[in-house]
């Protein structure tokens, strides 16, 4: 853990079907959290395009882009001028016919740090990700930034305790979530306040079983056709090793936050609660299976 504090930036942003466009929005609001005094910031998921797994469509693929590419070296550029690191997400194409969902994290004097492919690929109505995605396989991980070390995960990742635990076990004081999640409009009358709360609840448990900051960061906005498509909640948040809620942005619309990352919190938080001191690693072994239900 580190020996000093350090300040995190979260943006929340409207995308658009322009990535130029969306690629500039994505820097004035790092700018903006860096002003702030944000000293590792974070941005949605797939924040160059609209949420394109709405539907299985093989036009979508020329958003793919490879890493090293041109996000990465925008955001490059961006974080060695503003001595900040940056947790960035890309649709990476690493070979023809083999794309990923990834998170790149770039140190402030613009090194790639390295990269994170989303593990866990959902397929929803809406949410066709399998169609696009090979599920990670570089594991796990924990990057140390100039400020601190922080591991990234990427949406669906977020309701796997795993998930959350594999990577607080790496040394990160943050977990950081690039998110697009959202509701359908036909449920979020019933529904919809059950759904935003499961979700902040579940990674609020990951700060809370694992003693660290639980960061994640949404897009907003409605995208798709009138009558269906997707109204992303927005409600990005940063959670403390307890689990309270120390930043949030709005449903409505575009945000910055910022919060800090206090190395004292996370230390008393796990002399308190010592929930890995006591954790059982020898009987752990059956985790591995896929049911245990005998039948």
């Amino acid at each position: 853990m580190p020996s000093r504090g350090f300040r995190i930036g979260l943006v929340q942003m409207r995308c658009t079907d322009d990535p130029k466009r969306n690629l500039a929005a994505g820097e004035k609001a790092v700018r903006k959290a860096a002003r702030e005094g944000a000293q590792v910031v974070c941005l949605p998921e797939l924040f160059r395009s609209l949420y394109f797994c709405q539907s299985e469509d093989h036009v979508h693929f020329r958003l793919a882009e490879p890493v090293p590419g041109p996000t990465t070296r925008a955001l490059s550029s961006l974080a060695r001028s503003l001595k900040v690191a940056i947790v960035g997400s890309v649709f990476e194409r690493r070979a023809a016919g083999v794309y990923h969902n990834t998170a790149v994290v770039l140190d402030a004097d613009g090194k790639q740090l390295g990269t994170y492919r989303k593990m866990h690929i959902p397929d929803d109505p809406l949410y066709y990700e399998k169609f696009y995605f090979t599920p990670g396989d570089l594991g796990f991980q924990a990057f140390e930034t100039r400020y601190g070390r922080v591991g990234t995960l990427v949406c669906w990742d977020q309701w796997y305790p795993e998930a959350a635990r594999l990577t607080a076990l790496r040394g990160a004081a943050v977990l950081f979530y690039p998110t697009a999640i959202g509701w359908h409009p036909s449920e979020k009358k019933d529904w919809g306040e059950a759904q935003v709360s499961a979700w902040q609840t579940m990674q609020r448990s990951h700060a809370i079983a694992n003693g660290v900051y639980v960061a994640a960061a949404n897009r907003v906005g409605h995208e798709g056709p009138k009558a269906g498509g997707l109204d992303f909640w927005g409600a990005s948040f940063v959670a403390d090793p307890y689990g309270r809620v120390v930043a949030e942005a709005p449903r409505d619309r575009e945000a910055v936050l910022v919060a800090d990352v206090d190395p004292a919190v996370v230390e008393t938080a796990r002399q308190h609660w010592p929930f890995l001191r006591d954790r059982r690693i020898d009987a752990y072994a059956p985790l591995t299976e896929r049911t245990l239900e005998k039948r």
